[in-house]
């Protein structure tokens, strides 16, 4: 599961890469183009996320007609979301200008989302299909998928930008058509795995797929739809984080964009594992094993620190050689681009690893099906905390892009400490949600 989610977060950063050698100006376009993708795609992904804990919990319990029943609700939700929410994304220029960004960049980054923003609906099949491989121990087919997908978009984005090997010259717009094009030949792959291969053909994932199961997608929204709200208020704080930087100018949007993406990158492995926890605490559940809900999940919590721990070295030691895996050296600004980039990396350590801990803490919740209480920190914790130190130390302080990194550490820290202290206090007492047909 973490090795898939590092082969996703690699398509992304090689088209950062590959736009980089286009100019600071347009790694600050895709910052502000990524803003208005995650803001609606992580909606979406909150709630087929919660195909994961409700397959993993039918699992346990042997009954593997609710686990067919999980991931059909979770396409449903997919393409209810999906059409809306693509439409939306065409807008993105008027947003972006309306949020006092300036008009180059705000076109630029239209240019991106026009072509980026079709990849929603597959992309959410996918991440649905994954999870209910995760939850029946198989989830090897979806990063086999994930791993084929990072030359292929690699080719194709570098083909479609630079117009090589006989196909235009799109630039921004090339990139996210390629990675469009690659979601959905990503989707088609796993459904091809899921539903004519072994163990997952048994489970007929396409049987009455056109019968909509109106009270098990309710349940799938009971759950999933706080992970979305905690997903929306943890993006948006870095997405309005990436606004201030906007802002202040286009050097520090450029250093964010790119300390922010070795960010995510680190961050793929315990995400990874979170999805792991989610499932392996959702099966003890569905045994009603109190005990090993308590087990997966703090054996989960020691990996991803362990891990954690080890990479914010290593960053800190490279943080003057990352910035130039993005930047040209030819290209405007590209020094204090370079040289902002590296500070970032140094002080965003202190955020690391506590960034690890609270998305496996979130994900052996969400195989509690708590999802609530984990809305509420993430209001306090990412803008009653968060985005108000951002905006104080950033602006009236004058502290400027160090103050604002300076708010998003304190913001992760303060929830990552609330969350363990979360799964802790349920599993000590021996807490399990009752599982039960729908």
């Amino acid at each position: 599961m973490a090795l898939t989610q590092l082969g996703q977060i690699a398509m992304m950063t090689s088209d950062l890469a590959l736009l980089g050698r286009l100019g600071g100006h347009v790694v600050a376009a895709v910052a502000l183009a990524h803003t208005v993708l995650f803001v609606g795609f992580v909606i979406g992904m909150g709630v087929v996320s919660a195909v994961a804990p409700l397959a993993s919990q039918a699992f346990g319990a042997r009954d593997p007609r609710m686990v067919r029943r999980s991931l059909r609700v979770g396409l449903w939700a997919a393409t209810l979301l999906g059409v809306p929410l693509t439409l939306g994304q065409q807008y993105g220029e008027g947003l972006l200008l309306a949020l006092g960004q300036s008009a180059e960049t705000a076109h630029l980054a239209a240019q991106y989302l026009y072509g980026l923003a079709w990849s929603l609906v597959p992309a959410w099949w996918f991440i649905a299909i994954r999870g209910f491989m995760g939850s029946v121990n198989r989830p090897e087919p979806a990063m086999w998928i994930t791993v084929a997908a990072i030359p292929a978009n690699l080719l194709l984005a570098y083909a479609l930008i630079y117009g090589a090997f006989g196909l235009p010259r799109l630039e921004l717009f090339g990139a996210g058509l390629a990675t469009t094009f690659v979601n959905i030949a990503m989707c088609a792959a796993a459904i091809w795995f899921a539903y004519a291969t072994r163990p997952f053909k048994k489970y007929q994932i396409l049987g009455r797929f056109w019968r909509c199961d109106w009270a098990l997608l309710g349940k799938l929204f009971w759950v999933g739809a706080p992970i979305s709200g905690s997903f929306l208020l943890e993006y948006g704080v870095f997405a309005a984080a990436a606004l201030l930087m906007g802002s202040i100018g286009t050097i520090q949007l450029a250093a964010h964009q790119i300390a922010l993406q070795i960010a995510s990158i680190m961050f793929m492995v315990p995400f990874g594992i979170s999805m792991a926890a989610t499932v392996r605490v959702g099966h003890a559940v569905g045994r009603g094993d109190a005990e090993g809900t308590r087990r997966a999940g703090l054996a989960a919590l020691a990996l991803a620190t362990g891990f954690m721990a080890t990479m914010t070295v290593l960053v800190a030691l490279s943080r003057h050689h990352i910035p130039w895996l993005f930047l040209g050296e030819t290209a405007p600004d590209a020094d204090a681009t370079a040289t902002l980039t590296a500070t970032l990396l140094l002080l965003g350590a202190s955020f690391f690893i506590a960034d690890g801990i609270q998305t496996v803490a979130a994900g052996a919740l969400r195989g509690l099906n708590d999802t609530r209480i984990p809305l509420i920190f993430a209001a306090l914790c990412f803008w009653g905390v968060g985005f108000a130190v951002c905006y104080v130390l950033g602006f009236p302080a004058g502290w400027g892009a160090f103050g604002i990194w300076i708010g998003l550490s304190l913001s992760v820290m303060l929830y990552a400490v609330l969350m363990v202290w979360r799964f802790n206090v349920l599993t000590k007492r021996g807490y399990l949600p009752a599982v039960k047909p729908v």
